[in-house]
């Protein structure tokens, strides 16, 4: 790992802390109108669902596009199913992390 990619999450980090920290710094979060409580409840999903997206769809381009399957896809696909039986995120990351260190430990990358 390069001293770049470092600065760059550190970076990233900063520029997306104010979102994760609204509701341990503002107080009266509560007392916001549903509408907006009902966005900053879905932000965090929407982001992981864009990363998720975004990683999975593998487009190798030779003579012609072609989309690629790989690891990622079951990962995600383990992750949704999770987070629609335990209504939980973490439980839901991590076995998708395991899931696709595991495969591509095993040599399925």
């Amino acid at each position: 790992m390069t001293g770049d990619l470092v600065l760059l999450a550190l970076l990233m980090a900063a520029v997306t802390y104010p979102s994760r920290a609204l509701p341990l710094l503002a107080p009266g979060l509560d007392r916001l109108p549903a509408r907006a409580l009902e966005y900053l409840r879905l932000v965090g999903p929407a982001v992981l669902a864009a990363l998720a997206a975004v990683n999975t769809a593998v487009v190798a381009v030779s003579s012609r596009p072609s989309l690629h399957p790989g690891v990622a896809w079951l990962a995600v696909a383990a992750a949704v199913a999770i987070v629609i039986w335990r209504r939980n995120l973490l439980p839901a990351l991590l076995v998708a992390v395991a899931l696709a260190a595991g495969l591509r430990a095993m040599g399925f990358a």
